[in-house]
């Protein structure tokens, strides 16, 4: 009798371990804690599990420790990772993604809110379930900027022959060639030890990726150019999203939809505030001529119209709504 009592002891005690295994929320970024990626994944975290209170457990994990995006989407579709914030990289899951990557598209963040309510949550949403991955929320890097430790950019001839680190993404690298750089795809975190060491002269990226990386304490020069606004994905595996409880997927979407309005009014906030910083850091900062930039972007529009199934379409749609 004794022993048949341990064994439902034990059997009780797995069936609970399976049921707290069960009731975690695991998620992850690769940005850094102070990135506004970072941030914004915090006050998600944090006002998600207020929302589900004690019977649900969000883990939350930075700094690419579950792996970089790349891994991250393959976790998702393997179900080993519940919600992941993908950035340029989501071009590689879907070519659509990409529009995105062209330089000038977005013209300030009312522009990126009317985007996502009109081309993302619907198309681009729809080509990623098609992928296996369900987009929950768009929220944001922020508006891209270059450094480097050569010289100051003010035309894209100055990029001629910089090394500039880019997102493992095929059209900013186009870009950045476009523009006469060679550019050099590197995962988020090896590009601090990449510009210390010279593997890479620059990067380019928002104003909380610099500063949250310390990128200022080995680049000499900021050159804003706001040439794309990279947002950044709540993503989820599309298996495992349906597999998730109905009322835990609405809290996830309702506390996804609030954190999207905090992350759009902190980068506004961070776009001040931290060009301050990088000056107190004896950055030189100067801003670009950006209708040499845009002049020079147009390869990489006609390339885009050509490559991407209703390319020019997508183009033609983003930009009217920047009249509105």
């Amino acid at each position: 009798m004794f022993k048949k009592l341990l064994g439902l002891s034990a059997l009780s005690l797995s069936l609970a371990a399976t049921q707290v295994q069960a009731d975690k929320i695991v998620f992850a970024i690769g940005g850094t804690p102070q990135s506004l990626q970072g941030q914004t994944a915090q006050e998600f975290t944090r006002r998600l599990q207020e929302r589900l209170g004690d019977e649900h457990q969000v883990e939350y994990y930075d700094s690419g420790q579950l792996g970089d995006e790349r891994q991250l989407i393959q976790k998702l579709r393997l179900g080993t990772v519940d919600l992941a914030a993908i950035s340029s990289i989501m071009s590689s899951v879907s070519p659509d993604f990409a529009l995105f990557d062209l330089p000038f598209l977005v013209k300030d963040r009312a522009h990126l809110k009317r985007i996502d309510q009109d081309i993302v949550m619907t198309d681009l949403a729809e080509s990623a379930d098609a992928k296996g991955l369900h987009l929950v929320s768009t929220w944001e890097n922020g508006f891209r900027h270059i450094t480097n430790s050569e010289r100051p950019i003010n035309t894209p001839q100055d990029l001629d022959g910089l090394k500039i680190r880019t997102p493992q993404s095929e059209w900013r690298t186009l870009m950045f060639r476009t523009w006469g750089a060679n550019p050099t795809p590197m995962a988020f975190s090896e590009v601090f030890v990449g510009l210390q060491t010279g593997v890479v002269d620059g990067q380019e990226n928002p104003l909380s990726n610099i500063d949250g990386a310390k990128f200022q304490e080995v680049q000499d020069y900021l050159s804003l150019s706001n040439h794309v606004y990279s947002p950044i994905w709540l993503t989820a595996g599309k298996s495992g999203w349906e597999k998730l409880p109905e009322d835990v997927r609405t809290a996830i979407s309702e506390v996804a939809a609030e954190t999207q309005d905090w992350a759009l009014a902190k980068g506004t906030e961070l776009d001040d505030s931290l060009l301050s910083t990088m000056r107190e850091a004896g950055m030189e900062i100067n801003q670009v001529d950006r209708n040499a930039f845009v002049e020079a972007s147009n390869p990489v529009y006609q390339s885009f119209s050509e490559k991407v199934p209703d390319g020019q379409a997508l183009v033609d749609r983003a930009m009217a709504l920047a009249e509105e």
